[in-house]
């Protein structure tokens, strides 16, 4: 077993935030089997890589010798998380929460071990709890502390509504570690209010309070917003084996150790070891090769990585094409479709302004033809093939 000072070491890496420090030390040290909380909301049937620097946060907890439960929150994503937003969020109804909690259960086992791994449903809880037991809840928080969340007091100060309901998302998240009666409470950045809210509810409710880990949101492929599906700079854990390779060694060479440092199960020792290499003589982008590596082979298997590897040397070191490319199909007006609604179409743009700039760049290309005009149009009852730059490829069918 490690030392608690490695271990300490190894579960504040890439951390934003522990709070309280001394009080994780001290229960390592006391030789406690911890109890290890993330919580989920089924928003959409698949994570990507930016959900999963929690997961490994979670998986080094389990290596350590304690009890992880990944939360899934079919109850609060009937809700609607608030955070971050500057309107209502729409809840979702119970059948999508039931369909997207069961994706989830099977693609955490990528990174979890299941035998040690317990999944849980907030709904469990608080569905039994009838509405005097909303009210007793409710009245272990004010309206003022409330508006104490920065997305709450922009909102109320720019006199823009905030449901009741929301309030009661942070409530119930922190309830669920009443419930559950956590130890230690993970989390992105934006989710600290509500993670201490939990802290001070199970004060409230005689409980010792959970340590509370925040992680950083993960920032997308484009290195400068977090990685979200709606701005496609993502990397989807069910996204096929070459695709997923390619789109890990189209990150910048800075990036390249924040995704370590998340992403990799490496020893942190072996990552600067790594970064020692590069700043001597080693080429960064064969250090990349591993980390695109890694990650392929866990969310597939070892041999895909190597196959998505040898296709990436192939496609790109000898300007072979992909065996397998993406296909978007889109339905043309009578005039066609123009360019930039064909690259955001098939993901290979964010926005039509992000198209135009990257065809004023040259960086755009249709059936290996340089596309210099914002206002071409590819017209029904055709197949194109369509890049961005080096990395990004799609076939398109315009129907």
């Amino acid at each position: 077993m490690a030392s608690i000072r490695d271990q300490m070491e190894e579960l504040k890496r890439g951390a934003d935030e522990v709070l309280v420090e001394a009080e994780l030390e001290g229960r390592l040290e006391a030789g406690e089997r911890l109890r290890v909380k993330a919580g989920f909301d089924p928003t959409a049937p698949d994570l990507h890589i930016g959900h999963t620097d929690l997961i490994n946060k979670m998986r080094q907890f389990q290596e350590f010798g304690h009890e992880v439960v990944f939360l899934i929150g079919d109850f609060t994503g009937m809700i609607g998380d608030p955070s971050g937003k500057n309107a209502t969020r729409p809840p979702l109804s119970r059948d999508d929460v039931i369909e997207n909690a069961q994706t989830y259960e099977q693609q955490i086992y990528k990174i979890l071990d299941p035998e040690k791994t317990l999944i849980m449903f907030n709904s469990s809880w608080m569905s039994g709890m009838d509405a005097a037991g909303l009210i007793q809840l409710a009245s272990r928080q004010t309206v003022a502390r409330m508006l104490e969340r920065d997305d709450f007091n922009k909102r109320y100060a720019g006199n823009q509504p905030i449901a009741i309901h929301e309030f009661l998302y942070p409530l119930v998240q922190g309830y669920d570690s009443v419930a559950m009666k956590a130890d230690v409470e993970l989390g992105g950045t934006d989710q600290k209010f509500n993670l201490l809210v939990g802290r001070q509810l199970q004060q409230s409710y005689g409980q010792p309070p959970q340590v509370v880990i925040t992680m950083p949101l993960l920032e997308g492929l484009d290195g400068v917003q977090k990685m979200s599906k709606s701005l496609g700079n993502y990397v989807g854990i069910t996204d096929p084996a070459a695709e997923m390779f390619g789109k890990l060694m189209s990150i910048s060479d800075d990036l390249m150790w924040r995704y370590f440092e998340l992403l990799s199960f490496r020893p942190a020792r072996e990552i600067k070891k790594l970064r020692q290499e590069v700043s001597e003589d080693r080429n960064p982008r064969d250090v990349k090769f591993e980390l695109a590596g890694e990650i392929v082979a866990r969310f597939h298997d070892k041999q895909a990585a190597e196959a998505a590897h040898r296709e990436f040397v192939a496609r790109f070191q000898k300007g072979r094409l992909p065996s397998e490319i993406p296909e978007t199909r889109i339905e043309a007006g009578s005039a066609g479709v123009m360019i930039g609604e064909v690259l955001t179409s098939a993901g290979l743009s964010a926005s039509n302004s992000e198209a135009f700039r990257m065809i004023k760049q040259g960086a755009v290309r249709v059936d290996d033809q340089k596309v210099e005009d914002r206002a071409l149009q590819l017209q029904g009852g055709n197949s194109y093939i369509v890049q961005v730059g080096k990395r990004r490829i799609a076939r398109v069918v315009i129907e």
